[in-house]
């Protein structure tokens, strides 16, 4: 190994290998870009609640927030949440990323216009909204109570600002896109209608703006867990992908394996989630690989990471409340099943979904570590909740392979 010294690079001498060989991980562009924002950067597994986390003023957004980079999402998209000051408003601003938002508490109205637009579209919003920022509009978010409003937002800021790097551009940059804006008056307009997503044929909602994502309506699903209900929203033509889900009270998602950058949000009712590396196997309890086993606890708002560490981590979900554990699920913009490496028009399948046995990630509960039953079953007994996990669940169905394919 060789030091530079005052830019002067030396060859390797006989056999040895040119460079350092080990180094410290630079900052990314957006991680500069966090930085110099002056206020937390939280790193970790997930949140038990984003209203206990310390915030600190922004100059830039004229309230106080804090970042928030669950591990696995690092460059694949960001978070944050932000205090809107009482009866103020945040700073107008717009730029080249995509921005989801959801509102944690308070209410208020949003507005939305185009340069040299005389009028701006606004929409009045309160605690559950959901709704999304067009690309590259302007926006202005705006507190109508005496008392703070908090956002928690999911943004495509990291993959913006990693390639192209010249933030006055991002920010200040005057084209406007009608493919994500077209400025019809009924744009933010809540819409009901159901349809089937082009490559699943899962439920899908085409709203820009859903007054109250902690209950609308979901839609029967049964992939996590027995009687689970679920939604896509697609708003304003975004390429952030995310979903909202729900398990019954007293049930528990399969344990499934995936890609990272997916957090869950909790909207409703409280639970934990268990998330360890598939290389550990299907039942890590019980074959004594317990180190590597991370949970995390949450409430309405909190988040967990459920595929950390580059991914391909089993996770499982469990609620323990009284009413259902209602979830959002956030990807990201390169994260869906879909965005898989290989050749367009290749068959490919809903693995998460599929059970092992059959050449998926997802663990049957017949397969499971015993663990993960016991402890959900005491768990639920201190809470006062009746489990809704038949013993049906647990036993092998007739003809089931045996052996699972991980």
């Amino acid at each position: 190994m060789h030091e530079v010294t005052d830019d002067h690079w030396h060859e390797p001498e006989g056999l040895k290998n040119a460079g350092y060989g080990a180094w410290k991980r630079p900052n990314t562009s957006y991680d500069d870009y966090m930085e110099g924002q002056g206020i937390p950067i939280f790193r970790g597994i997930g949140v038990r609640r984003v209203q206990d986390m310390p915030l600190k003023p922004w100059p830039r957004m004229g309230g106080r927030g804090t970042f928030i980079q669950l591990y696995g999402t690092e460059g694949r998209w960001g978070c944050y949440v932000v205090e809107v000051p009482a009866a103020g408003a945040l700073n107008p601003e717009k730029h080249m990323y995509e921005e989801i938002m959801v509102v944690v508490e308070g209410r208020g109205t949003t507005e939305i216009w185009n340069d040299g637009q005389a009028k701006p579209h606004t929409f009045e919003w309160q605690r559950g909204s959901m709704f999304s920022i067009p690309l590259n509009t302007n926006h202005r978010i705006i507190n109508a109570a005496s008392s703070p409003a908090l956002i928690l937002v999911a943004s495509t800021a990291p993959n913006v600002m990693n390639i192209f790097r010249d933030r006055d551009w991002i920010f200040n940059c005057p084209i406007a896109f009608p493919s994500r804006f077209d400025g019809s008056q009924d744009f933010f307009k809540a819409k009901d209608d159901i349809v089937p997503d082009p490559l699943r044929g899962l439920a899908l909602r085409k709203s820009n703006f859903i007054p109250d994502i902690i209950n609308a309506d979901l839609y029967l699903d049964n992939r996590r867990s027995p009687g689970y209900t679920r939604v896509e929203p697609h708003m304003a033509n975004n390429v952030f992908y995310g979903f909202v889900g729900e398990h019954k009270t007293g049930r528990y998602s399969k344990a499934h394996a995936h890609m990272s950058a997916a957090v869950l949000v909790c909207l409703k009712g409280k639970g934990y989630t268990y998330t360890w590396p598939r290389s550990d196997g299907m039942t890590p309890w019980k074959d004594g690989k317990t180190r590597n086993i991370f949970r995390q606890d949450y409430e309405p708002v909190g988040l967990v990471t459920a595929a950390p560490y580059g991914g391909d981590w089993f996770h499982a979900h469990f609620g323990i409340s009284k009413e259902p554990l209602r979830l959002i699920g956030w990807y990201g913009p390169n994260n869906h099943r879909k965005d898989k490496a290989g050749v367009p028009g290749e068959k490919d399948t809903d693995e998460g979904a599929i059970d092992v046995t059959e050449g998926g990630t997802a663990i049957p509960y017949w397969l499971e570590d015993p663990f993960l039953r016991k402890e959900y079953e005491e768990t639920l007994k201190r809470e006062g909740v009746t489990s809704q996990m038949g013993e049906e669940l647990y036993r092998s169905p007739a003809g089931a392979r045996e052996t699972a394919i991980v």
